[in-house]
């Protein structure tokens, strides 16, 4: 029985230690230090897994995916490359491959490596959305918006969460043109038929200042949605504000 005067003992739950337990594989305690961020231990842990198991795509992609999260971009792409080598229809490593390219802003590359991921696992909306993006950065915006609509018609929720597969599918959501991207995913919520999220993502786009909001009135997408309250509030000029006298 604890008195008052007792302090609580500590439990692994308690403490930054990460607790081995002996029925815990090497993979798991892998797994375990990505999820604690723990990303230089989880490197040479997955490292040993691969030179213990070279055709074992899962290590040699996760080994990637722990050295990606410490920006070394270079070894990364090197044992996601070597993934695909060692299994061409493995999608996650040609995916995460994607995002190297996308990170560097070699938009071109990065929408290469997604179609061929999205060639291998055509049911998979995070290899989509990871499109979108790429064609967002190179400016392809009807492609982007295609790409974002197929994400969402396979997985309607799928911008409300993580669409990562295990920790092995990487995604980069990181864009410059904010006010654009915001409309170009209402538009997509609206091909979607999803008014919520339309009009969460038009409201976004009007607040980082979005110049072509008025499209929306002769956008066909948007076209059930105009007599919508909320979509008529976020389209109504700001009120002019009189002089002072």
């Amino acid at each position: 029985m604890q008195t008052q005067d007792q302090k609580p003992a500590q439990t692994p739950a308690d403490s930054a230690v990460i607790v081995v337990r002996p029925e815990m594989t090497t993979e798991q305690l892998a797994d375990l230090y990505m999820v604690r961020k723990d990303y230089r231990e989880a490197a040479e842990t997955y490292k040993r897994l691969s030179q213990e198991n070279p055709r074992n795509p899962v290590y040699l992609n996760k080994l990637g995916i722990a050295l990606h999260q410490q920006t070394a971009l270079g070894l990364a792409l090197k044992y996601y490359e070597q993934a695909t080598k060692v299994d061409p229809s493995y999608a996650d490593a040609q995916n995460n491959i994607g995002t190297i390219w996308y990170q560097r802003k070699k938009f071109g590359k990065a929408i290469k490596s997604y179609q061929k991921a999205i060639a291998i696992r055509k049911d998979m909306p995070v290899l989509y959305s990871n499109l979108g993006y790429a064609y967002f950065g190179d400016k392809k915006y009807d492609q982007s918006i295609a790409s974002f609509h197929q994400a969402l018609t396979l997985d309607p929720q799928f911008f409300e969460h993580n669409g990562g597969r295990n920790g092995s599918v990487l995604q980069d959501r990181s864009v410059t043109d904010r006010g654009r991207f915001y409309y170009m995913l209402a538009k997509s919520f609206a091909q979607s038929g999803n008014v919520e999220r339309c009009i969460i993502y038009l409201r976004k786009a009007k607040d980082e200042g979005y110049t072509a909001l008025a499209s929306v009135k002769t956008d066909p997408d948007f076209a059930v949605m105009l007599k919508n309250p909320a979509v008529q509030e976020i389209l109504a000029p700001k009120p002019v504000e009189s002089a002072e006298r």
